[in-house]
């Protein structure tokens, strides 16, 4: 039996990357995407294979750049909505790639996002309903094609659980040979960096906590926890994935929230939402039932001898 990847899951995840990459785009100027970079050379480059970049259609040209910047955040959005999820997973890829490709300086973000996307590609060119999001849609697969189509698009979605294994595994194995990160003091060092420390409004909270060795211990510990469990993750039974998930997202949200990687954050949290989740599940919104008011007996009686009254017949 083929467990069909078509639901709201890898759904949630093609709304993360997108919206991260979204981000990164409206927020930052064309002047700061594609500056100058010494011994490099102008960005977009355009040569090799980076000449496929959609921002090498107007190389040199800030306000077309600008044009083209603005025309990916929009297809983005219209991708993070959920909209035709077969039609809009190519140019999801190629948006990525071209922002991988074409701009100045590139982080982990913009690289985890490019995978995820090519990895997210595969199950959404099968993907026949008109939404991401819908949870009702044909869940039978009766012909050679859409059997074909589910292995696929199901062996791509465990090819991206692996790779995000990959990605916590040499994050966590990178940091254990420096003495910062055993002797838990590598979070005081991050904490007072100019460049990547809080901002002054959060340093109010953050600065009396690695200033204290308890404090600073588990800053500096928590997280290799965290990602040593997100490697371990496919090993767990899911009611122990749900906190290994949970504490994932809010170990990356406070990375953004401390150091402004927000990309990175969605793209990561995305990627970690289809490593954590049963592949094939649902997820459903909770909607309260509607409380039953229990009829008095006089107003049962009634309503009973209403519907039992002969109608009048018309004259």
């Amino acid at each position: 039996m083929i467990v069909l990847p078509w639901t709201n899951v890898y759904g949630l995840a093609r709304t993360l990357v997108a919206l991260g990459t979204a981000g990164t785009l409206a927020a930052s100027s064309a002047q700061a995407l594609f500056r100058p970079v010494a011994t490099v050379g102008d960005y977009p480059l355009c040569d090799s294979t980076t000449s496929a970049s959609l921002f090498c259609l107007a190389p040199d040209n800030y306000a077309h750049l600008t044009w083209l910047k603005w025309g990916c955040v929009a297809a983005l959005l219209v991708v993070a909505s959920g909209w035709r999820p077969r039609y809009t997973a190519l140019p999801h890829a190629y948006i990525n790639y071209s922002v991988f490709a074409g701009i100045a300086i590139v982080d982990g973000g913009d690289q985890i996002a490019l995978i995820l996307s090519i990895l997210l590609t595969l199950p959404a060119l099968g993907d026949r309903r008109r939404w991401h999001w819908q949870t009702d849609h044909d869940r039978t697969i009766d012909t050679t094609t859409s059997r074909a189509l589910a292995l696929v698009g199901i062996s791509a979605l465990v090819v991206l659980r692996l790779q995000m294994v990959v990605v916590y595994l040499q994050a966590a194995v990178a940091k254990l040979p420096h003495q910062e990160w055993q002797n838990g003091t590598a979070m005081w060092y991050w904490g007072n960096n100019l460049e990547f420390g809080p901002a002054p409004w959060l340093d109010t909270f953050v600065a009396p906590v690695i200033s204290t060795p308890l404090g600073v211990a588990l800053m500096t510990w928590i997280p290799l926890v965290i990602e040593g469990s997100l490697v371990l993750c496919l090993l767990l039974p899911q009611r122990l994935r749900w906190w290994a998930m949970g504490a994932g997202i809010a170990f990356h949200l406070a990375i953004a929230l401390t150091m402004g990687l927000w990309s990175f954050a969605l793209a990561m949290s995305g990627g970690i939402v289809v490593l954590c989740l049963p592949l094939g599940s649902t997820i459903h919104a909770y909607t309260p039932a509607r409380p039953h008011r229990d009829k008095t007996q006089p107003e049962a009686a009634q309503e009973q001898e209403q519907q039992q009254a002969p109608q009048a017949q018309p004259q």
